[in-house]
């Protein structure tokens, strides 16, 4: 991918779009002169032409394009408008003050296809219900779809994930790579930096004693997550904290999974008047129990997404370390094609 251009001889104004650029990620091309720039004018994703050599660039006449920004020290100087219409930029960017609006731009022209992936989150209504196991299986056929899709743990005593897939060896960033960052992470970046399964990355924890997750790491990752997936699951704790709210307030839909049985109902309408307090779209999947699945939802006053049958060597295959089988034929491939079907967009 080409990248982003800087026209400037101003030494200290490029040792400042340096910095900026690496805290978005990227790297750039610099042109002192407008000439050493037009190789790149048509190609690069994003060009800030610093306001020593906007005259100059004007004075080139190079062909008109969007995504150029004007770059000064000095935004009040009544001459920085005309320089900004003679050189054809869309934009005046202020340093420092407009460092963090830079910052965004520039992550901005970096990211290579972008894509508005929806947020789904899972979530279990009762312990052992097999939101965990519901999250990773609608990651693994949406992948197996060739939908490229972020499978995210947000539940820090959970086990991993990533053990679940049978694939807590796997080699790339976990959470505690990540939760230290403030602002955008930059898409590409996520998802080279994580475990990867063909479609399929995931982020989950280290092995060993975890800490929560800031809400600002969880916010950057969902950012990065639709907009460099087609798909974004999260697995929740049933215990709400900061980062699992932030999840919430960002879903699409958020799916309860529970047992239809008296105590799962009960224990479920708790977690519901949690979650309603952060999301508004809530659909039940229900396990067998000794009540109705319609009489269940009701119950819940929410409505029924679909039914999990028990499948007896679901556990086993999953503690051998082996995935389960996703077929449309299968009962748990089934489920995860009819909950796409109903819940992506056509």
């Amino acid at each position: 991918m080409h990248r982003p251009l800087v026209i400037t001889e101003d030494h200290a104004l490029l040792d400042d779009l340096v910095r900026i650029a690496a805290a978005a990620g990227a790297q750039l091309d610099v042109a002192h002169v407008p000439a050493h720039a037009r190789p790149y004018w048509n190609l690069a994703p994003l060009i800030a032409v610093g306001t020593d050599q906007a005259d100059a660039v004007a004075a080139a006449s190079p062909p008109a394009r969007d995504q150029v920004l004007l770059v000064t020290r000095d935004p009040e100087d009544p001459d920085t408008w005309r320089k900004c219409v003679a050189v054809g930029a869309q934009a005046v960017v202020g340093l420092p003050s407009g460092e963090r609006d830079l910052v965004e731009r520039l992550a901005d022209a970096m990211e290579p296809d972008p894509r508005s992936g929806p947020v789904i989150c899972v979530i279990g209504g009762r312990g052992g219900a097999g939101a965990s196991v519901l999250s990773a299986c609608l990651a693994l056929r949406a992948s197996g779809d060739q939908l490229r899709t972020l499978l995210i743990d947000a539940d820090p005593l959970g086990g991993g994930i990533d053990a679940l897939l049978g694939h807590e060896e796997a080699a790339g960033a976990r959470w505690g790579d990540l939760v230290a960052r403030e602002g955008r992470i930059n898409s590409s970046a996520l998802q080279a930096a994580l475990p990867s399964f063909g479609d399929l990355s995931v982020l989950s924890f280290h092995r060993g004693e975890v800490a929560p997750i800031p809400a600002q790491a969880m916010r950057s990752v969902l950012e990065a997550g639709q907009r460099g997936f087609d798909l974004v699951v999260v697995d929740l704790p049933r215990h709400l904290d900061p980062a699992a709210t932030e999840a919430l307030t960002r879903a699409k839909t958020t799916l309860l999974v529970t047992t239809a049985d008296v105590r799962g109902v009960l224990s479920t309408s708790q977690v519901l008047g949690e979650a309603r307090k952060h999301t508004a779209d809530i659909r039940a999947v229900l396990r067998p129990g000794i009540v109705e699945d319609d009489m269940a939802a009701a119950s819940l006053g929410i409505p029924s997404a679909g039914h999990l049958p028990d499948q007896p060597r679901l556990t086993a295959t999953l503690n051998r370390g082996e995935l389960p089988k996703l077929g449309p034929r299968t009962v748990l491939g089934s489920l995860c094609a009819s909950l796409l079907r109903d819940l992506l967009p056509a």
